[in-house]
């Protein structure tokens, strides 16, 4: 047992991962409150454990050393956990050590708890139990985690995965093997991007006649290159176009210790090279068009493998629904707001041919619908400020960095003044979009202030250019005088700022 454990009662609502990574060890505390998880702790220390390798297959006493050090760490937090509720596990690093023993006697005595070192494809598994719990998306997807030593390559529907491979390669031992020099060269990079290459040949076309709708990416590397990409100016999706940029702005740092490109953490840089290298091989190999960053992989696997909780919904729509627990919304008056703003919407989606929506436009209306009232947990005033504050700052499993971005954007133009550079900042879509779904949310939330069934007025509305037209029953303003009141306020807004509104009835 770890120095310092006493007989405490545990606690039976927390629960913990360990990830041993070949580049990084992890830990994941979460809280189980109400049928919901709420992260407590997450952990991260860059251990460079594939960095110990050394010719013969065992790891060096330094590498070693390292582990121990960060496993120091993790045991404290372990000592008030349930044992039944503590999943710690190996990776690639730890596969092919060929003195694996000498390390986890060490390690199992200062963590308390037994280590199992689990096969390449279990890996890939959790991995995309991991994707499949945190992020969002219909159809097949393939995802992608580029770890220290090796990189899962997953096809899956669902929560199921339909194929799945381990790849012995890694932005650390691509590290050692291409840019051992230091030198962030042409010359370095090819070799980097044809060994990768060399290494998917055997597999990719069994991947590509299966093929996905959508790809996700699931590590460190991935998780860098979107910040790099957002912090100039980018939105979140990496293309294969975007990953030789980031390439040609590499060589230009010419070498390895002098790497420093806006976005990209201190922690992150020396295995940045040789993980942006095997990607640009991926996507080639695989004919990727494009990539989003996944909400979790491994440690969330082997977390939600725990918990066991509603794997059968969309990612999104169980953070939606926690939220709306958590802060004890009216979910019947946030799907009557839902209901109508997606009305309006397809009202308009189907009129027009020029309006071309973005395929998450309908889905991030209704989410925001759905969390309107969200900021009146803290006060009315400012509601629609505080949503966008508490929807920027929480975890929301299966919404991406940037659709995060343009729910709190949408949120904080739900009423009053038009925080037009919210909706300008959001990468998610365009802003003519953002406008355009911030428009529909407001209506929306004004013909349902009565908050009751079938109070809803039946309504048109049409679009013309910039102009929208809402159509409501005959003498419906001369029984329903506060919404009338309210919709003519928000048609001089509008207006106003160049949109305009206009209000009939017939």
């Amino acid at each position: 047992m770890s120095a310092g454990v006493t007989n405490a009662v545990k606690n039976s609502a927390l629960y913990a991962a360990i990830d041993l990574g070949s580049n990084s060890f992890h830990m994941l505390v979460v809280h189980e409150v109400a049928g919901a998880s709420r992260t407590l702790a997450k952990i991260k220390r860059k251990v460079r454990l594939a960095a110990g390798l050394q010719a013969d297959g065992s790891l060096d006493q330094a590498a070693m050393q390292r582990g121990w050090d960060c496993l120091q760490l993790f045991a404290e937090q372990l000592q008030d956990i349930p044992a039944e509720h503590i999943r710690i596990v190996g990776t690639a690093t730890l596969r092919i050590a060929s003195n694996i023993n000498v390390f986890l006697e060490t390690a199992q005595a200062i963590l308390g708890h037994p280590i199992r070192v689990i096969s390449g494809e279990e890996e890939a598994a959790l991995i995309y139990e991991g994707v499949a719990w945190t992020s969002s998306g219909t159809g097949r997807r393939l995802a992608i985690d580029i770890g220290g030593a090796s990189t899962e390559l997953v096809i899956g529907e669902g929560t199921s995965a339909l194929l799945l491979n381990s790849i012995n390669m890694g932005c650390v031992t691509w590290l050692k093997r291409y840019f051992a020099d230091g030198l962030l060269s042409e010359g370095n990079f090819e070799q980097a991007i044809a060994a990768a290459r060399e290494v998917l040949t055997p597999v990719a076309g069994t991947y590509l006649k299966l093929g996905w709708q959508g790809c996700i990416g699931a590590s460190g590397t991935i998780q860098a290159i979107q910040e790099i990409m957002v912090s100039q100016g980018e939105d979140e999706r990496i293309t294969l176009a975007k990953l030789q940029v980031l390439k040609q702005q590499a060589i230009a740092c010419h070498q390895l210790d002098k790497l420093n490109l806006p976005g990209l953490h201190a922690d992150r840089a020396s295995v940045f090279p040789s993980g942006l290298a095997i990607l640009i091989a991926l996507f080639d190999m695989l004919a990727i068009d494009d990539m989003v960053l996944a909400g979790g992989a491994l440690r969330e696997g082997l977390m939600y493998g725990m918990l066991g909780q509603g794997q059968d919904c969309d990612a999104r729509e169980r953070s939606a629904n926690s939220v709306i627990s958590r802060y004890q919304l009216d979910r019947t008056q946030a799907e009557r707001v839902r209901n109508t703003a997606l009305n309006a919407l397809h009202q308009l989606a189907a009129q027009a041919t020029e309006l071309e929506l973005d395929d998450s436009a309908s889905a991030m209306l209704g989410w925001a619908a759905l969390l309107y009232e969200l900021g009146l947990c803290i006060e009315y005033k400012r509601a629609p400020e505080h949503a966008a504050y508490i929807i920027s700052h929480i975890d929301l499993p299966g919404f991406t960095s940037a659709q995060k971005q343009l729910l709190a954007a949408l949120l904080f133009n739900q009423r009053d003044d038009f925080q037009l550079d919210a909706l300008e900042q959001q990468s998610a879509t365009s802003t003519e979009q953002a406008v355009l779904l911030a428009r529909l949310l407001r209506i929306s939330i004004i013909l349902c202030l009565r908050r009751t069934r079938g109070t809803v007025p039946a309504f048109q509305l049409t679009r013309r250019g910039a102009e929208l037209t809402l159509t409501l029953p005959a003498n419906w303003s001369q029984t329903h005088h506060l919404r009338a009141s309210e919709l003519q306020q928000e048609a001089k807004r509008q207006t106003e700022m160049g949109w305009p509104l206009v209000i009939e009835e017939r």
